[in-house]
């Protein structure tokens, strides 16, 4: 009998009891391991997330849990052959074993390097503007997201046992959760050698990553209100994990990926004689060939103009003819094996139930001859297409979990968004068209049914990621059908984890709190220059109030003919007097911000590097030659940057007139040696 898989419980590695069920490769119908969660103590996982993991993982800040996801991904990148090894027992080619694997280390590193770019050197994150609640300013209100003291439980699917957990814990991390990962059994073994490996590097703190190889048992009853549960599978599990009253009534949030009738429509500009017809082709055979067709991104309805229905169903089936179906480790084979026999005969009585309204029109459920395998004891099965006759139901209904598309033909566009909505939601659909109102169409019919678009043609082509490939930066999930949640998105996907708080208070205290300078809050008028400080010195709050100066009308006419900004109201008296919003001529705004600058930049070599860019610009009040302005510089946020000598230094710049009314408000951005 070969080995029981180990789960990672309470900081330890734990052997169930019993003998637990066998997992067969899928090439061979070898027993690679044993599968079992009986006697292993549930409650403690959970307590161990809560009482250790948490915590360890809410003492660091954004930037200094996303270096050890980069850590993590780094030292899984050491590894990748011999999890390549392995990952050929699940059926994965070794182009199927890149998706999966080196898609999930691709994530570990976009989310790294996107939370320490967009999130603060801090724990807390305000959302929106401060909104002022009161007359004078003392009393305001700011959103912010802060950490649940939580536990996030993720179920994942058998197709991606790399990139299932890594693309849910990376977000979940960053956001101050301890994860305990429930893996699909058939390719549990994958994921248990990619968590040992985790776990032997000692990178993440202790109790953060949990693993629970075999059923998930009663794990669901001992959460409570502060936790999540991110599932990724079927919709009839969905519907049962939905009913569990840990989530009915204790609270729990559940996060659903379900079954999902994705489909590719191509455009009625389209014929065989343009690229984007050799594009379409191209996506539909590489969904129906990549993981054998076991994505829940893969096109399962390909839909197409009545007038070139024929010529699409002649090309699909001539290019699906060249696919070689066998040993995934044969480097001729473009298609591997299903997870499991038991998966080949779940897609057989899928196409079986298709054929009541479509019919068969390249390969055949039952026979395929494979490539250095047997075709008996591995999962094997050849590619499917089939083509729907009118008025076919089953098509928008049964999802065929494996290499199978279905193509259906449609006479006008609103014809093609009416299809693809008969499927009630979708991760993903794609629209395959070179004309312009072509995709506005398509986009904006098929855009309340899909939770992701790809639109297609000759010019995104080289670049394009491809239909069925979900990315870190952009959601992944769909409405309806598809599950209605939502994982990546980047810092979406973060947020998502986090509660969203409004917080009432005076100015002074909400910068205590988000540790982000707020207007209205008191300022530090520093003897030397705040410019003289180095990173490690400056603090929140810290400010310059610069001398005055007078905005002269010959500097308004040397920057308009320095710079050829000749606009009327800077230049023309009558035409600037007769406008409603100057009535004369003004100052441009760029000049303001320039002068601005001259009056708070200090000119000796420090510990200021460079200014890197302004954001929020706007200006308040015209400046008229003649008037004076004066700036008043405030830090409003310092943020360190791990991997250099320097780091990010946001500064608030009011500029006022003689009058003290603002006339532009904006936040300076520079880089700020750490040391002096």
């Amino acid at each position: 009998m070969s080995r029981l898989l180990e789960s990672y419980v309470a900081g330890s590695w734990r052997t169930p009891t019993g003998e637990g069920d066998p997992l067969l490769d899928a090439t061979t119908g070898e027993e690679v391991a044993r599968v079992s969660s009986s006697g292993l103590d549930l409650a403690s996982m959970v307590d161990h997330a809560r009482t250790v993991g948490g915590p360890a993982v809410r003492e660091l800040n954004f930037h200094e849990r996303a270096l050890l996801l980069k850590d993590v991904g780094t030292h899984l990148s050491g590894l990748k052959e011999e999890l390549y090894e392995l990952s050929t027992r699940t059926g994965a080619t070794r182009r199927d074993s890149m998706v999966d694997i080196d898609g999930g280390f691709g994530t570990l590193f976009s989310f790294s390097s996107k939370a320490r770019r967009e999130l603060p050197y801090d724990t807390v994150v305000c959302d929106g503007e401060l909104e002022q609640l009161g007359r004078s300013g003392s009393f305001v209100g700011q959103h912010v997201y802060t950490s649940r003291p939580g536990v996030a439980v993720q179920i994942n699917a058998f197709n991606f046992p790399v990139w299932g957990m890594l693309e849910k814990l990376a977000p979940a991390f960053l956001a101050g959760l301890p994860t305990i990962v429930k893996p699909a059994s058939q390719t549990a073994y994958l994921t248990e050698l990619v968590v040992r490996r985790i776990i032997e590097a000692g990178i993440l703190p202790e109790g953060s990553l949990q693993l629970l190889c075999g059923s998930a048992g009663t794990l669901l009853d001992h959460l409570g209100v502060q936790d999540s549960v991110a599932f990724t599978g079927s919709a009839h599990t969905a519907g049962i994990l939905r009913q569990h009253p840990s989530i009915v009534h204790g609270g729990a949030t559940l996060q659903v990926e379900a079954d999902s009738l994705n489909c590719s429509a191509l455009g009625p500009d389209v014929t065989p004689d343009q690229p984007e017809w050799d594009l379409f082709l191209k996506g539909v055979v590489t969904e129906m060939t990549v993981k054998a067709g076991q994505k829940c991104t893969a096109i399962r309805r390909v839909i197409v103009p009545d007038a070139v229905a024929d010529q699409v169903v002649d090309d699909l089936a001539e290019r699906l003819s060249r696919i070689t179906v066998g040993n995934p480790a044969d480097e001729s084979v473009r298609m591997g094996a299903l997870a499991s026999l038991a998966q080949r005969e779940e897609v057989r009585k899928a196409v079986e139930a298709l054929r009541a309204s479509c019919d068969v029109v390249h390969g055949h459920p039952t026979e395929v001859s494979p490539v250095d395998a047997d075709a008996e004891r591995g999962a094997f099965m050849s590619p499917v297409l089939l083509r729907a006759r009118q008025g076919a139901v089953e098509p928008h209904d049964v999802e065929p979990f494996g290499p199978v598309s279905t193509v259906m033909s449609y006479s006008t566009v609103d014809e093609a968004v009416a299809m693809a909505a008969r499927g009630r939601g979708s991760l993903v659909g794609s629209v395959v068209t070179h004309d312009p109102e072509v995709a506005r169409s398509l986009v904006l019919g098929l855009a309340p049914w899909h939770g992701r678009i790809l639109v297609l043609d000759r010019d995104d082509a080289a670049e394009s990621t491809g239909h069925g490939s979900p990315l870190p930066m952009l959601v992944h999930g769909g409405p309806g059908r598809a599950g209605g949640g939502e994982e990546l998105g980047g810092v979406r996907g973060v947020l998502h984890h986090m509660q969203r708080s409004a917080i009432q208070a005076s100015p002074d205290m909400l910068t205590a709190i988000t540790g982000r300078w707020t207007r209205g809050s008191a300022r530090t008028t520093t003897p030397e220059h705040p410019f003289r400080h180095s990173l490690s010195t400056l603090r929140v709050g810290d400010t310059i109030v610069s001398e005055s100066r007078v905005v002269s009308r010959a500097d308004i006419e040397h920057f308009a003919d320095f710079t050829g900004d000749t606009f009327y109201a800077h230049t023309d008296p009558d035409a600037a007097a007769a406008n409603p919003l100057f009535g004369g001529i003004v100052a441009h705004g760029y000049l303001v911000v320039s002068l601005a600058a001259g009056l708070f930049v200090d000119p000796d070599p420090g510990p200021v590097l460079a200014n890197f860019g302004v954001d929020n610009l706007r200006f308040l009040t015209p400046v008229r030659a003649g008037d004076s302005i004066a700036v008043t510089l405030t830090v409003k946020q310092v943020t360190p940057r791990a991997s250099a000598d320097y780091g990010e230094v946001r500064w608030d710049a009011l500029v006022v007139n003689a009058e003290d009314e603002p006339v532009a408000t904006y936040d300076v951005l520079t880089l700020v040696a750490k040391d002096a």
